[in-house]
């Protein structure tokens, strides 16, 4: 089975957080291109998420997985890129229901809020689900 490729992206908060997801993406066999950061040194989170954003709107990259101390901060930065649909999930069931009813093609997580273990929780759930279209569709394409 062909892996999508995922964007990642962090700020510093996010830095530790998405060193695991990467081992554990790769682990999987996902194919993967790292927008930084690459240490825990202050930076500002839309340097990363502008071009990580812009790599899911072109299709280079299917998805992404942006990470920061809230989340929100990647979530707002990946939100400006036309085609980009970016949700800020903290748990399983907000993560099934950005895909299956969202159609979201950029996760981001709170990495100063939820653990390694619910991290990789998240993105597994996250990455297993599908759009269900539908009712769904009509929405997702009014955005």
């Amino acid at each position: 089975m062909k892996r999508p490729k995922i964007a990642l992206a962090a700020d510093h908060a996010g830095f530790p957080l998405k060193e695991a997801v990467k081992k554990y993406l790769l682990k999987k066999g996902y194919p993967l291109e790292d927008f930084g950061t690459f240490s825990t040194e202050s930076v500002d989170y839309p340097d990363a998420a502008h071009p990580a954003a812009e790599s899911v709107a072109s299709g280079k990259n299917q998805y992404g997985i942006f990470i920061c101390g809230s989340g929100q901060g990647m979530q707002l930065a990946a939100n400006r890129h036309k085609g980009v649909r970016a949700a800020l999930c903290w748990n399983p069931e907000i993560a099934r229901l950005s895909r299956s009813h969202n159609d979201a093609n950029v996760l981001t997580l709170p990495g100063r809020f939820i653990t390694k273990t619910m991290a990789l929780k998240i993105i597994r759930i996250w990455l297993e689900t599908s759009f269900e279209g539908g009712r769904h569709l009509r929405r997702v394409e009014k955005i």
